[in-house]
């Protein structure tokens, strides 16, 4: 298989913060942005509603035309054969999963509220996804908590996750993944964690912008290895 910098690059077919629908219907985009929008709510920081992470999830269920992004930014890489075969079916598994949770969530809210999932209340809204989770809400997190278990380890594959799980997932990628996904509009979760980020995907390309200065230091060996600094004093 050749290498990805060999692949073909195709034009951004939409601009980054476009609202045209690839996959979701109407209602579809609006149950998922609501359900988005409580699993990274907005509060004194935007939300996944303000980051677009709807719009990141549409093309990504979309099909294969925006799973890798050029190194320069300017559109996307063309697959083809065997891995566009394999990309084809996990998305449309992905699809299937997606309408099925979609009417899920609906029938959830109607059984319960008598409304569509969009049309509820945070409050309520939180109840469903509750339900259809399994699990409890979670409480808020601050920056003095130890981290939850299996934090440090969480995947980035969507391979047979249950519908919530990979709802959860893809939110967190659109909300945190380069804008030029169409997620993360205006750097907004870069912003919120203090992450400066490139300009644009160019910028990581040419080495204009790196991570560098986040992962290496200067340090002295007495510091990385504390038991041979108390050996070394005795």
């Amino acid at each position: 298989m050749s290498s990805k910098a060999d692949w073909p690059v195709i034009p951004a077919k939409l601009n980054a913060e476009s609202q045209e629908r690839k996959f979701f219907t109407e209602h579809e985009w609006l149950t998922i942005e609501a359900a988005t929008a409580r699993i990274y709510p907005s509060d004194q920081d935007p939300g996944a509603r303000e980051a677009g992470v709807v719009r990141f999830i549409d093309r990504y269920l979309s099909g294969i035309d925006y799973i890798y992004a050029s190194a320069d930014g300017s559109g996307f890489l063309q697959m083809s054969g065997k891995l566009a075969d394999a990309w084809r079916g996990r998305i449309a598994d992905l699809q299937n999963k997606y309408r099925k949770g979609i009417r899920e969530l609906d029938e959830i809210a109607r059984g319960e509220f008598k409304r569509d999932f969009s049309e509820l209340t945070p409050q309520q809204q939180d109840q469903v996804l509750e339900k259809i989770s399994g699990k409890p809400k979670p409480k808020p997190v601050t920056l003095t908590d130890p981290a939850p278990l299996g934090t440090m380890l969480q995947g980035v594959s969507d391979d047979d996750m249950p519908f919530f799980e990979a709802l959860a997932l893809h939110t967190r990628q659109g909300m945190f993944a380069d804008p030029a996904y169409g997620g993360n509009k205006d750097r907004v979760g870069w912003e919120m964690i203090g992450f400066p980020g490139p300009k644009s995907l160019a910028d990581t390309n040419n080495c204009t912008f790196s991570v560098k200065e986040y992962f290496v230091k200067d340090f002295e060996w007495e510091d990385l290895i504390p038991q041979l600094k108390k050996g070394a004093a005795n």
